[in-house]
């Protein structure tokens, strides 16, 4: 609806409104505006927020990059910059339809192996696990380059289906071992929970394409702890330690304070 000025009305949405919508509780909208994320367009005298469409958008945004893993204050640094509402909007439409066809590409590969259980055929490894390690490729591409994701890509697909399998089944261990030291409380500093970060740093390291590969400490830490912040902030990374998430990344954070060594 345009007023009489031709310009678009500007309809105010409350913050009960906006949770409901999005899904986002009122305690995380008021957050954001405390640390200046999002704020908005107007609080009443009794202290109700309300946002406005362009707000929306931001919150959309917001959303969208928290699925990536990124953390609250990469997200204010990329809002920030000068790029078009518009313009970020169709980047993240984009995006999606990368999603949507590494997607695809997974449904198509368990298709391929239903096929084969009934058939009794042999499974093939490259149809198998297709689209499996893309998921996550502008995610990995945009975090550590492009070259990252291509050595990344190049060192899974050189694997055999079984050497594929054991890969996958080692991180399994090592997950059901971290939900097991939670549930024990076993501390972050334990020598338990160290010998266990020293195992996921190892497998970790059995991954070529990443920052483990440049032989630079400060990559090495750097890379370690983000990853444990990771595991916290992005549900998708949280739902594999069952609730233990902030023992995984402070153990790793512990880990690669004792034995990596900055010059």
């Amino acid at each position: 609806m345009n007023d009489s000025t031709g310009r678009r009305k500007q309809v105010r949405h409350s913050i009960a409104q906006v949770s409901k919508s999005a899904g986002v509780s009122s305690r995380t909208l008021r957050h954001y505006d405390q640390i200046g994320l999002l704020e908005p367009d107007h609080v009443a005298a009794n202290g109700y927020r309300f946002y406005t469409d362009r707000q929306l958008v931001r919150l959309q945004r917001i959303l969208l990059l928290k699925q990536l893993g990124m953390k609250l204050e990469t997200i204010a640094e990329i809002l920030d910059e000068q790029r078009t509402e518009l313009a970020a909007l169709r980047t993240h439409k984009k995006q999606l339809h990368r999603q949507r066809e590494a997607l695809d590409r997974q449904i198509a590969a368990l298709d391929h192996s239903i096929s084969t259980l009934i058939t009794g055929g042999t499974m093939e490894p490259e149809k198998s696990f297709d689209g499996f390690n893309e998921q996550y490729k502008h995610e990995v591409s945009a975090r550590w380059g492009a070259d990252a994701y291509e050595a990344s890509n190049r060192w899974w697909r050189s694997k055999s289906g079984d050497e594929q399998s054991a890969f996958m089944e080692e991180v399994k261990i090592i997950n059901q071992a971290w939900i097991e030291a939670g549930k024990n409380s076993v501390p972050a500093d334990s020598v338990e929970a160290q010998e266990l970060a020293a195992r996921h740093v190892r497998w970790l390291q059995s991954t070529k394409g990443t920052p483990l590969d440049s032989g630079d400490p400060t990559q090495l830490k750097a890379y370690i702890c983000n990853l444990g912040e990771m595991y916290v902030a992005d549900p998708r990374f949280a739902k594999n330690y069952g609730g233990y998430a902030e023992l995984v990344r402070d153990a790793l954070q512990i880990f690669a304070e004792r034995t990596i060594q900055l010059d």
